[in-house]
């Protein structure tokens, strides 16, 4: 899970929340009120487990924040001090601290003679705004919510231009109770929206902060911990109503036969195009191949190709789902993904109403998460303090029937890991995990893991010392000491040796690796230049940040010598017949495209790349009966591209038209809801009532 507090916005609100948005022309009631007494203390929360703290310093119309939490061994720091002028709008604003990877914030704003001035991790610009606007922070904590509301409340349509780019928009959601065990006092959640791809949810009392709201995660007034489980449930159905709202304009279901005319096939089995064909979906079912001589039928819908290339849906086989990154993997192809780990009873309910049709998303395979307990632990899955509880997780797992193996994580004993793994074999259940602190992927191997998650932490057994505790960032630091491994040395070949004699498989994940090895503050990633100015400005600005921090020249040095390292690895892997996994740990969608773009760094060709990540992941997952490829009798899972991905894999970038379960979707009319601009048009189609 990756926790981040910069703003999380959408340009679009879904009608539910317009509906119960404040009346024309005023204020509503909550924005209006007294002002409560702010609390100055709050508590974080992430799955109903206490991982850092907010605490405010009020001044006169000044603020001192501090924000804080760890979570599985990382997360930020950060201190702000911020002034206001007359209209509530910020004048001064220094926040300083480390990023959740450790990446320095020196942030700043400064408004002279109606020039707002400031320098973030992207560097420094300025703007003369030609109405009053508000400076959204790169990296500040949650509390600028509260700062941002309340000037919002007073301007006219609780609307305000942003800086550095975009337009916040506050809307009221609804007005509740909250207990603190001995009274209740009224709230209200509100929406900020405007600037980054959904919106925020956030709690006030008046013009009072009480709290964040995510489906996961909580900032919440100190004394109302015991509220955490149920508003973060309220936070889940507020997405729910929104994405529910965003299906039925998108989602195409046309109760009729639908072909699709002037394609070409792309063939994982023979890695090639074939020839213009007519694709004919009945249902959720590919009901025939057509030549193009072949006329439209009475009643069929038709869907120009365009001369386009027809694509297997792909599988994201990395992934944490949440509902945007349900409706955004869509759009990019993806129709499989395969969930990691996650707080088991979100997931529930997403993959339910993913399944019954009331929200987009891809089918979800499922990997059940068991972590140790530890000060480093990931609150996800289940944690467990003991063999019998680790025994006990596994057959829960299994019992359930919806999980297809176990993924095991860092704080876990390495001492049970066998025991685990003997109970997975019994269920018929696979076993995936990260290597546990305190030894090694050698071990691991041994004990009989099926899958190896994160180049990295295979890699860290060859450079850590005895003792080295790698639930900490040092699982990410450390491989700066990869620049001085001899990858032809014993330890390496070793390792490799006993995953190719154990057909154990590795899920690289390299992604997210180049993003915390070559990500600079200032430069634009590499991995996002394709697409990132069709972004929400939040985006933007993040793809022009650093992950990890990056002082000086030799830790320059040192980190893209690890990046070339990890893909020699893999290239060396490759050659020795390793299977590999492809998936992203970060959300999929757009870095999924990137993350097959890297497999041609390690030697593999554009053709090999998308069977692989198709039909390939479909053998892996042993549903390649159904799905995987384009045939008749298969699920209609596929997407359409006007270029040949096969002559250049960029081009699965630019996708018009996708088919998830027999339901059409087009990602122009998909973006703008997320504030993104589209990328291509919406194909030709006739007959469609």
């Amino acid at each position: 899970m990756n926790l981040s507090f910069k703003p999380v916005f959408a340009s679009v609100l879904a009608a539910a929340l317009a509906a119960c948005s404040q009346p024309e022309g005023g204020q509503t009631d909550a924005a209006s009120q007294e002002p409560a007494v702010e609390a100055t203390n709050f508590t974080v929360m992430v799955g109903g487990t206490v991982i850092g703290d907010m605490v405010v310093a009020p001044g006169e119309n000044t603020y001192g924040v501090d924000f804080q939490y760890s979570n599985n061994g990382r997360g930020p720091t950060i201190a702000e001090s911020l002034s206001l002028d007359e209209m509530g709008l910020p004048e001064t604003w220094t926040i300083d601290g480390a990023s959740t990877f450790g990446n320095p914030i020196d942030e700043d704003l400064e408004m002279v003679d109606g020039e707002a001035r400031w320098t973030d991790a992207t560097g420094s610009d300025h703007a003369i705004p030609a109405a009053p606007a508000f400076y959204v922070p790169n990296n500040g904590g949650p509390y600028w919510l509260a700062v941002a509301a309340r000037a919002l409340m007073d301007a006219e349509d609780m609307t305000l231009p942003a800086l550095p780019g975009g337009q916040l928009r506050l809307t009221e959601v609804e007005q509740l109770e909250v207990s603190n065990g001995t009274g209740t006092r009224s709230v209200t959640t509100w929406a900020m929206s405007g600037t980054s791809l959904n919106p925020t949810y956030f709690l006030m009392d008046g013009r009072a902060f009480f709290g964040l709201i995510t489906p996961g995660f909580s900032v919440l007034e100190a004394g109302y911990e015991a509220e955490d489980e149920r508003l973060r449930g309220l936070a889940a159905g507020y997405g729910a109503a929104r994405y529910e709202d965003i299906k039925t304009r998108v989602a195409h279901n046309y109760d009729a036969p639908v072909r699709i005319r002037n394609v070409r096939i792309f063939d994982p089995a023979t890695e090639s195009m074939g020839e213009p064909v007519s694709v004919v979906v009945a249902g959720n079912t590919i009901q025939s191949i057509d030549a193009l001589d072949i006329a439209t039928q009475s009643g069929e819908v038709e869907i120009d190709g365009g001369g386009g290339s027809l694509i297997p849906g792909m599988f994201e086989m990395h992934g944490h789902m949440g509902e945007s990154a349900a409706i955004l993997n869509i759009a990019a192809g993806v129709t499989s993904l395969r969930d990691m780990g996650n707080n088991n009873e979100v997931l529930d309910a997403l993959v339910d109403r993913v399944e019954s049709g009331q929200l987009i998303g891809p089918r979800v395979y499922r990997s059940g998460f068991i972590e140790g307990q530890s000060d480093f632990s990931s609150n996800n899955g289940i944690i467990v303090n003991s063999q019998e509880e680790a025994i006990a997780a596994v057959e829960t797992y299994a019992a359930s029937g919806d999980y297809f193996q176990i993924k095991i994580y860092n704080s876990m004993n390495p001492e049970w890991v066998p025991a685990m793994i003997e109970t997975a074999r019994e269920h018929g259940l696979r076993v995936a995990g990260h290597v546990p602190a305190f030894t090694n992927a050698n071990a691991m191997i041994e004990a009989g893991y099926d899958e190896l998650t994160h180049i990295n932490q295979i890699m860290l057994g060859w450079v850590l010392e005895e003792g080295e505790d790698t639930r900490s960032l040092l699982r990410l630091t450390a491989l700066r000491r990869l620049p001085a491994l001899d990858l032809n040395s014993a330890p390496v070949q070793a390792t490799i040796d006993a995953m190719v004699a154990n057909n154990v498989a590795v899920d690289p994940t390299l992604a997210i690796h180049e993003a915390l090895l070559l990500s600079r503050n200032g430069e634009l990633a590499q991995g996002v230049v394709d697409y990132i100015d069709h972004m929400p400005v939040d985006s933007q600005r993040g793809a022009r940040t650093a992950w990890a921090n990056i002082e000086t020249p030799l830790d320059d040095e040192q980190y893209r010598g690890a990046n070339e390292q990890i893909h020699a690895v893999l290239r060396m892997m490759r050659e020795r017949g390793v299977f590999m996994v492809p998936g992203t740990d970060l959300g999929g969608s757009f870095t999924y495209h990137r993350e097959l773009e890297l497999y041609q760094e390690i030697g593999m060709t554009a053709p090999e790349i998308l069977a692989w990540s198709t039909l390939g992941m479909a053998e892996y997952l042993g549903v390649d009966g159904t799905t995987g490829s384009i045939e008749v009798g298969k699920l209609a899972d596929f997407f359409l591209i006007p270029g040949d991905p096969t002559e250049d894999l960029k081009n699965i970038k630019t996708i018009s038209m996708v088919a998830a379960d027999g339901i059409f979707y087009y990602p122009t009319e998909m973006y703008p809801e997320f504030g993104i601009v589209p990328f291509t048009e919406v194909p030709n189609i006739a007959n469609a009532n």
